[in-house]
């Protein structure tokens, strides 16, 4: 494993995001003296915080999997998760629901789940439900060891006896193709296969080895911490700054200084110099490139994930008939994929995740009243550049996605609002998120493990990035391990 050479006791890392401040946990706890930088007034990057009229909304991130991955960087420094967090496991994890007015709700209890999907789809389809349990734990423990929780270098970091292994599983074979070896009701096809978006692809493009997104959303657990998933980085952050990090909020680093082929620290907007032996990145990497890395050769030119627009409702009104995260399926599905990813348009029958926190956490939202997160899926700027997000196209849009849910059940929604903000694809690109998406470069054959753009650059040797846009990827567990595989590129540790 390529690691930073010369000194590295002085580390500035820039940006409190979830993989800045990871990285900064596993850097306090292996010695080092670690100042994090953030232009905001808090942490947690993506995974913030919007507070309006009594309401508060994540502005990321809503669905929490793998705690362990917190407890781990907490652990770095000898803190314990339950003195940081309060997590709440969620039970169902998701509610689907479909067009034919059928529910579906997704438990990570495998007894209790496949029952659930013998009363809604038969006791065949719950048979192929265990089987695909089965295969999707499989390949989680061989991908995560040797592909996930691990630096790759080079394409020759993948040959290893898992490698092998993968490939007998069909891991290999388009996702959609994979899934459907186990189910045969579109329904429990679409629950376990809609993750693909996540990853940027559609299910009947993406590799089977994103099945393990399915396993860690629908078998592994789905947790809420109380305040919200913005509550996380607030947490790491305490627990670092106890440990000797320093974080400076309301700096905004607009350069990486060099010299003699080594970075050597940062300058801010007010013209401080900020010195450092080793420099991680935390923005956006190709952003990091542009804005940051003027002089720096910028990584090949990528290719995108779709971006979403988000509506942080505040309402009077709440609906019995929900869960905390739900998915409302439109009929279409290949011609909802295509029209987003491909052909640049807006769902003409959307399929939308709504996430409604106040139900579990009565703390977010005044007395009497309800928030919900609702996403869909839109394309990013570049497969969209027909879509004017600065003009009223938000306005007009939100008010389709209101009249839509109203249609699938949630009567009265629109006129119960209280608070609205719409965040679309040109607010993502404003907050630093190339092509104006969230979920940065798409998880293609070529995007993927060693493929995917490094976390050590290629000319300045101590300067490391860190988050979705470098290995592993894109999500909240990827992005936590990222800061675990940004600071062993510092220490030495790990594989």
């Amino acid at each position: 494993m390529r690691t930073v050479r010369g000194r590295t006791d002085r580390v500035v890392v820039v940006g409190a995001g979830l993989g800045g401040l990871a990285c900064a946990l596993h850097l306090a706890g292996a010695g080092r003296q670690v100042t994090v930088l953030e232009r905001e007034s808090g942490p947690g990057g993506r995974a913030g915080r919007l507070t309006v009229d009594g309401y508060e909304f994540d502005t990321g991130p809503t669905v929490l999997t793998m705690p362990d991955l917190i407890e781990e960087a907490l652990g770095a420094v000898g803190e314990e998760l339950a003195d940081w967090l309060d997590l709440v496991p969620l039970d169902p994890a998701y509610r689907a629901h479909y067009p034919d007015g059928s529910t579906l709700d997704v438990t990570t209890d495998t007894a209790r789940m496949a029952a659930e999907v013998a009363r809604v789809c038969g006791p065949r389809e719950a048979d192929g439900y265990l089987r695909f349990v089965d295969y999707a734990r499989r390949l989680w423990q061989l991908e995560r060891t040797d592909f996930i929780d691990r630096n790759l270098d080079s394409p020759r970091d993948l040959l290893t006896g898992n490698l092998l292994r993968l490939l007998a599983a069909g891991a290999f074979r388009r996702l959609q193709t994979k899934v459907d070896q186990f189910f045969a009701d579109p329904r429990t096809r679409r629950i376990f296969s809609f993750q693909a978006m996540y990853a940027g692809l559609a299910p009947h493009d993406a590799l089977a080895i994103y099945t393990v997104i399915s396993y860690l959303d629908s078998v592994a657990g789905v947790f809420h911490p109380r305040g919200g998933i913005s509550a996380v980085p607030r947490a790491m952050a305490g627990a670092a700054e106890k440990h000797g990090v320093r974080i400076r909020y309301d700096r905004t680093v607009t350069r990486v200084e060099t010299s003699a082929g080594r970075a050597t620290g940062v300058r801010t907007a007010d013209g401080e110099f900020v010195p450092a032996d080793v420099v991680v990145l935390n923005p956006d990497l190709p952003v990091a490139y542009r804005d940051l890395l003027p002089e720096a050769a910028p990584p090949r030119r990528l290719r995108y994930s779709p971006s979403c627009v988000v509506l942080h409702v505040g309402s009077r009104q709440g609906y019995r008939g929900i869960a905390h995260h739900n998915i409302h399926f439109g009929r279409a599905w290949r011609h909802t994929f295509e029209q987003v990813i491909r052909r640049g348009e807006l769902m003409s029958d959307p399929s939308l995740l709504v996430t409604n926190p106040s139900r579990t956490d009565p703390s977010v939202v005044p007395a009497d009243r309800h928030g919900y997160y609702v996403l869909a899926p839109v394309p990013n700027l570049q497969r969209g550049a027909g879509l004017d997000w600065r003009g009223d196209l938000p306005r007009r849009y939100a008010d389709e996605l209101l009249a839509t849910l109203e249609h699938r059940g949630y009567v009265g929604l629109t006129d119960s609002v209280e608070v609205l903000r719409v965040v679309t694809p040109a607010d993502w690109a404003d907050a630093g998120m190339a092509a104006g998406t969230p979920f940065a470069a798409a998880h293609n054959l070529w995007q993927t493990g060693p493929f995917r753009p490094g976390n050590l650059h290629r000319t300045l040797p101590n300067v490391v990035f860190v988050g979705s846009g470098t290995q592993p990827g894109v999500g909240v567990p990827m992005v936590l391990i990222s800061g675990k595989l940004a600071a062993a590129r510092v220490t030495g540790g790990g594989r």
